[in-house]
């Protein structure tokens, strides 16, 4: 999936012919080449279609929200109800169910969402039509990572500034509803973004992006961006549900909650650690073939970085929009909470 939506290269990459040696793919053995090249003709126009969902894919946000809707107090669940409610998109997450768990769970996903939307914009791009309850129209793709160099060089991307922007608009009352209802579902995205370690990546390649892995096990394409390898660990994009529970709460009993809450300069410096140090294979050929070892290590590592995003982002909200700040330990003034919309 794209990390970084403008200029950079899609993440989803031709399969590459079959290595001597190897065995023949479905269909394979009784395929003569005029056949094969056919299907190879029909499947090229799709496969060059740019993918626009970027990060965790959707399963790892529906997923992060999931675990974090679980541990909201029920005051802040009750805020986050309303401030969904008075988002102009509103209607498309209910559209799900109607409870406000399925809502919260939904939102999760919008700001990749909206880069296949026409009402949106790319950055630099010619604006769309301001509409009602939105402060722009832009996609802001930039806003979902942030890459340094290994000597601290700015490489791209504004997702530490962007989630400490949007927290205080959230929790500031005096903040209109329709800002404050526009930056919730950007902090439940963000939060899953800060988690994923090529979304502060340390190597100038696109966090990934422009590197090509073969997966012989993977159920989509054999031959990917590494990024895209990465945002497809949580599951099927179209995990909903009671499987999307039971995701959840194996990943609850695979994995231990994180001790310490931290920042989200610390959530995003942990995954700068992972990108320098486990998120790439061994260099050699490309694409570098992704073994057992390491396709274990980054489930794994994949595991424990959706748990913990899931309950960051609880604490991170509760924290928020809750009575009392876990930041001072003040009791916060109880903001007043818009009227639900009609979807």
């Amino acid at each position: 999936m794209l990390k970084h939506p403008s200029g950079s290269p899609a993440a989803s990459h031709n399969p590459q012919p079959g290595r001597p040696g190897e065995a023949p793919g479905p269909g394979g053995a009784g395929r003569t080449p005029w056949r094969a090249f056919l299907a190879a003709f029909a499947l090229a126009p799709l496969l060059l279609l740019p993918n626009p969902a970027a990060a965790w894919n959707s399963a790892g946000h529906r997923l992060v929200a999931s675990l974090a809707w679980s541990q909201l107090d029920p005051v802040v669940r009750e805020r986050v109800a309303a401030l969904l409610a008075a988002h102009p998109d509103s209607g498309r997450w209910t559209a799900k169910g109607a409870d406000p768990a399925t809502a919260f769970i939904e939102c999760s996903t919008w700001p990749d969402d909206i880069r296949r939307d026409p009402r949106f914009h790319d950055s630099g791009a010619d604006p769309t039509p301001l509409l009602p309850g939105f402060p722009d129209m832009d996609r802001h793709g930039n806003w979902h990572y942030v890459d340094r160099a290994a000597d601290g060089h700015p490489l791209g991307g504004e997702l530490d500034r962007q989630i400490d922007r949007l927290a205080r608009q959230l929790a500031d009352p005096a903040t209109p509803t329709t800002l404050r209802s526009y930056a919730l579902p950007w902090i439940v995205h963000l939060v899953a973004d800060a988690h994923q370690p090529l979304h502060a990546g340390v190597r100038d390649d696109d966090g990934g992006n422009r590197v090509d892995v073969h997966d012989p096990t993977h159920p989509r394409l054999p031959v990917m961006s590494l990024h895209a390898w990465w945002d497809d660990l949580p599951g099927p994009p179209w995990l909903r549900g009671k499987r999307l529970e039971a995701t959840a709460r194996r990943l609850a009993e695979r994995h231990s909650a994180p001790v310490r809450q931290g920042s989200p300069g610390e959530w995003i410096g942990e995954s700068r650690a992972l990108a320098a140090s486990l998120a790439y294979p061994a260099e050699g050929d490309s694409p570098a073939l992704l073994d057992a070892a390491f396709r274990d290590q980054a489930r794994r590592i994949a595991g424990e970085r959706l748990l913990a995003a899931g309950h960051r982002l609880a604490r991170f909200l509760n924290g928020l929009l809750g009575d009392v700040s876990r930041e001072t330990g003040a009791t916060r003034s109880r903001p007043a909470l818009p009227e639900p919309r009609t979807p």
